[in-house]
């Protein structure tokens, strides 16, 4: 699987700037090609797909933030699990943090158990996930803390 097979589509992240009512940041990954792979890598050991709490989400800069402000980046999701990609898309990453900040602030604002929702839509199916962790690292691998949106009371 390629990296351009993945959109993504980032959405309710606006209301933090213009005091709208609080809305759950979505995500929504449109995967195009063959997506035979895709849902291998989306089912666990025991056959059943991965469950939320299965999937890690991260964002790793490609090049240093602080020398170009219009650095990029990719995101991947990853089977927590086994530590194995299940994919990856090439993303700016001023709009990666403006969805983390989103999440953040939705966290803040309500009492839902998720603060950003994943939707992956392949061949006519959506797979959802809702996550409150999106962890991010520079470009040598370093975490970001200020930067990632982790839950209190998480240790890494």
């Amino acid at each position: 699987m390629r990296r351009e097979q993945f959109d993504l589509d980032v959405r309710n992240h606006e209301w933090v700037d213009t005091d709208s009512d609080p809305r759950q940041p979505l995500a929504r990954i449109s995967v195009s090609g063959t997506t035979e792979q895709l849902y291998d890598r989306l089912t666990g050991a025991d056959g059943d797909r991965l469950t939320a709490d299965m999937v890690d989400v991260a964002f790793r800069l490609t090049e240093s933030i602080e020398d170009d402000p219009t650095a990029t980046g990719v995101v991947s999701v990853a089977n927590r699990l086994t530590g194995d990609f299940i994919f990856e898309t090439n993303e700016d990453a001023d709009d990666v943090f403006q969805f983390i900040h989103a999440a953040s602030e939705y966290g803040r604002e309500t009492d839902s158990s998720g603060r950003y929702r994943i939707e992956i839509v392949a061949d006519g199916e959506t797979i959802t996930y809702d996550k409150d962790t999106f962890l991010v690292y520079d470009d040598d691998g370093e975490l970001l803390r200020g930067q990632s949106l982790i839950p209190s009371g998480v240790e890494l």
